[in-house]
């Protein structure tokens, strides 16, 4: 009976604890000293109570997103404090969250800027320090920071439910828009230096690398080749003919690419054989309709956008009537298509509108990096209207840029990517790819393009594949929902195992509302597609997941639908 007592005690005492440390406002919490008299000596009791919280499932909910000690990390410190992994914040905050020479953790919202030091009990909020009880740190690889102290600087209600054992963080903020009126990229190190694409139609492989190389920044500093991505793709096209940004993604998507600027220079019209990605691309986001306040707040968290002008500019040299010189703004209104593509990098809700040659309807404008040189505008940078006819039509968003180890093996049969689009004249449809894995594998991934916003699915792996009977012995793996149209990496729930050589199947069933062909395909649409290969392919597709014809042989196209694997150890 006697340690009986001692644990209600020491369960009493915990609860009271943790009631006491998790009931205030914003997050600031005072440690407990006193128990019916008595003091507590804290580094006796917090291990004990950090221990008891963290033995259980503990959670935490950030307007409505869920992390958990068993998947994301998150764990109770000596300080009773609730510490989430900083590469969570940008997505349950939804924040700006970078860091700068992997020692200060930098948030951003609104007009608030938070820092956090590596190790430091001290915290920065728009240039005012203060005092704080559990410090950044490093764990096992990742970074951690305090929920409670992140949830008060960014004006989050937080409070702890000692039943559900569970850390609640609430936006009380008024404004809906995280953004600030202005902002820029430059001022944050977050930009790529800007780089000439000299008279070669390689605007596209410009925007495009550069935009990832702004995704890395400020933690990660790189520069890719443009000569590889516009000489080592998998279309029939010249450096001088130009490209367009789906080009980029299906070279980049199929890891390709990209490599170093310094292992394939650009302008002397060749490129290395044999050189391999420095980095997998696992998703790319699409902003379509001129979605401008989802363009900056892509901007704001990620980094630099790809998108497209009609330019009346051929050089830095050139004149045009939509450009002033003198202010470095642009603006085209007419009936022209894109033929350019920029990086947007910043934007400023009040550029005067006089500083434009047309007559615009308001102040506005994006701040672009153009692939002309220094020469061109600003040191290389210029105003675009936000009245631009074009700008925001269609943007760009690398926001799975990740380590070349990430996978040991990529199953795929669509090196030109999205080319077209196939189904049943319905907004969902099946399809299925079989490939023959090259060794003892466990299957991780699924990779795939959504074709328009809003789109479901649900993905399923076939082990042992005969013939089109074994798609109905499918085994759900993975489902959920994509808000934009893009390229995405989705893990599966499960490991699969599949044995050397033997056949498998990944099966998609994709909806996308309003779409009649919902579902991405490769085929030969033009002189630029001429060399798509259908012999690479074993692909399938169904109206309701029964019947099953076959891509290649009845539709001559392949499917859009990756594999991605480890090797067995």
């Amino acid at each position: 009976m006697r340690y009986s007592k001692k644990y209600i005690v020491m369960s009493a005492v915990l609860v009271l604890a943790l009631a006491l440390k998790f009931t205030n406002i914003g997050g600031k919490s005072e440690e407990v000293k006193h128990f019916r008299g008595a003091r507590l000596e804290q580094e006796i009791w917090n291990p004990l109570i950090a221990g008891t919280v963290n033995e259980k499932d503990l959670s935490v909910l950030v307007d409505h997103r869920k992390l958990t000690n068993k998947k994301d990390g998150i764990y109770m410190d000596q300080n009773l404090n609730i510490m989430v992994p900083c590469s969570t914040l940008e997505e349950s905050f939804n924040c700006g969250a970078h860091f700068y020479d992997k020692e200060k953790l930098v948030l951003e919202k609104r007009s608030d800027v938070i820092t956090f030091q590596l190790n430091e009990k001290k915290v920065t909020v728009n240039g005012e320090q203060e005092d704080i009880q559990s410090p950044l740190t490093g764990k096992e690889g990742e970074y951690y920071v305090s929920l409670g102290t992140v949830a008060d600087k960014l004006k989050f209600n937080y409070e702890w439910n000692i039943e559900k054992n569970q850390a609640i963080a609430v936006d009380k903020a008024e404004e809906t828009s995280i953004l600030p009126p202005q902002y820029d990229l430059r001022d944050r190190q977050r930009t790529s230096r800007v780089k000439n694409q000299g008279s070669y139609g390689t605007c596209w492989a410009f925007a495009a690398l550069s935009a990832m190389e702004s995704v890395l920044l400020p933690e990660e500093e790189q520069e890719f080749s443009p000569d590889h991505m516009s000489l080592r793709n998998s279309f029939q096209i010249q450096q001088a003919e130009g490209g367009e940004y789906t080009m980029g993604m299906a070279y980049l998507t199929a890891w390709q690419g990209p490599v170093l600027e310094k292992d394939d220079p650009y302008g002397d019209g060749e490129s290395p054989e044999n050189l391999t990605a420095v980095r997998h691309v696992q998703e790319i986001q699409l902003i379509e309709g001129k979605d401008f306040e989802q363009v900056k707040e892509s901007v704001f968290k990620y980094g630099g956008v790809q998108t497209s002008i009609y330019s009346a500019l051929s050089s830095p040299q050139v004149y045009s009537p939509y450009y002033n010189q003198e202010t470095f703004s642009y603006c085209y209104i007419g009936t022209e298509k894109p033929n350019h593509e920029i990086l947007i990098i910043g934007w400023d809700d009040n550029y005067p509108k006089e500083n434009f040659n047309m007559d615009v309807e308001g102040n506005g404008a994006f701040l672009c990096q153009n692939s002309w040189g220094e020469e061109f505008g600003d040191n290389g940078v210029f105003y675009v209207s936000y009245y631009d006819v074009n700008i925001g039509s269609h943007n760009v968003v690398y926001t799975g840029v990740e380590k070349p180890d990430n996978y040991d093996h990529i199953y795929q049969s669509d090196l030109c990517g999205w080319v077209g689009q196939l189904g049943y004249n319905k907004d969902s449809v099946y399809g299925a790819n079989v490939y023959q894995a090259q060794s003892g594998e466990v299957l991780q991934a699924a990779g795939f393009y959504a074709t328009g916003k809003e789109t479901s699915y649900e993905l399923f792996v076939v082990k042992d594949f005969k013939n089109t009977d074994s798609l109905q012995e499918r085994v759900s793996v993975a489902k959920g929902s994509l808000a934009n149209a893009g390229y995405y990496t989705i893990k599966f729930d499960q490991e699969i195992q599949v044995e050397p050589e033997e056949e498998f199947a990944v099966v998609l069933h994709i909806t996308t509302p309003g779409s009649v062909h919902p579902i991405a395909i490769e085929y030969q649409a033009d002189e630029f597609t001429e060399d798509v290969d259908l012999k690479d392919g074993k692909g399938y597709i169904s109206s309701r997941g029964y019947v099953w014809e076959s891509t290649e042989e009845a539709q001559n196209c392949n499917l859009c639908l990756k594999v991605y694997s480890n090797t067995r150890k």
